[in-house]
């Protein structure tokens, strides 16, 4: 392995979306084909590339937010997300193993949560440590790389936590949601880690302020029919509640 070769790639992947295979066979001709490809397969595994057709693509272009900052979201729509967490309690059960996502809502959630003996399951290093204030949950947190803008962490490490527990309930925040593109979000490991969990779940809960309706987010993460049930402060727009019906899908307005 060349440290100075993986530090120059690296420069690549912090000032460019896109790096071709054939544009590092140009800058390094003494080097093979495969040791490049494995290059990359490392910045893979370090969560700072994606592998795709001829090259990779960086997580820097990738990540960058599409969302509004995480501390702009955390005082808006207070009252919203005080009732969307209330509702949400009928689905918390003592004895559950339940997911929680990260999110501003969902750190409301935490908060409202009876003290009781559950297991729950973050993404969100903030919902960790609210729901350490009480004293009967078991608080497991994934590991992986943190992104900044939501506060959450996601990645291969995230990935292969999840992949080892069961969830009896899920609790998911999308970014965006419409009729064509279902429910978004702005980061690709975000997304893939999402996508997971409601496959593991046996019961998936989609917690979102009616300003995150008509949105969509450039990864879409889940369709209707994966999903049993969407709180929100208000109506849906026709559209969306006509698929989300359409899917059996529970609406409950909080």
């Amino acid at each position: 392995m060349s440290l100075a070769r993986r530090n120059a790639i690296h420069q690549l992947f912090q000032s460019k979306p896109f790096i071709t295979l054939h544009e590092l066979e140009e800058m390094f001709p003494e080097v093979s084909s495969m040791t490049l490809r494995r290059d990359i397969e490392y910045f893979e595994r370090q969560g700072e590339a994606i592998k795709v057709r001829g090259g990779a693509r960086s997580m820097k272009f990738i990540t960058t937010s599409m969302e509004d900052a995480f501390s702009l979201r955390l005082h808006s729509n207070s009252y919203a997300k005080e009732k969307i967490a209330t509702e949400a309690l009928r689905f918390i059960e003592t004895g559950r193993s339940i997911f929680l996502d990260s999110g501003t809502t969902v750190l409301r959630l935490a908060s409202v949560m009876p003290n009781s003996r559950l297991t729950v399951t973050t993404t969100g290093l903030n919902v960790a440590i609210e729901l350490m204030k009480k004293d009967q949950p078991i608080v497991n947190i994934v590991g992986g790389m943190i992104n900044r803008d939501n506060v959450t962490v996601s990645g291969n490490q995230a990935v292969q936590f999840i992949e080892g527990i069961n969830i009896d309930v899920a609790f998911i925040v999308p970014s965006g949601v419409s009729a064509d593109d279902g429910l978004t979000c702005g980061n690709y490991n975000d997304c893939e880690l999402k996508k997971l969990v409601i496959e593991k779940a046996r019961k998936v809960v989609v917690l979102m302020d009616a300003s995150k309706t008509d949105k969509s987010l450039p990864y879409t993460f889940s369709n209707f029919s994966d999903i049993d049930c969407i709180i929100s402060d208000g109506d849906l727009p026709p559209d969306v509640r006509e698929k989300a019906m359409a899917e059996n899908v529970e609406i409950i307005i909080a």
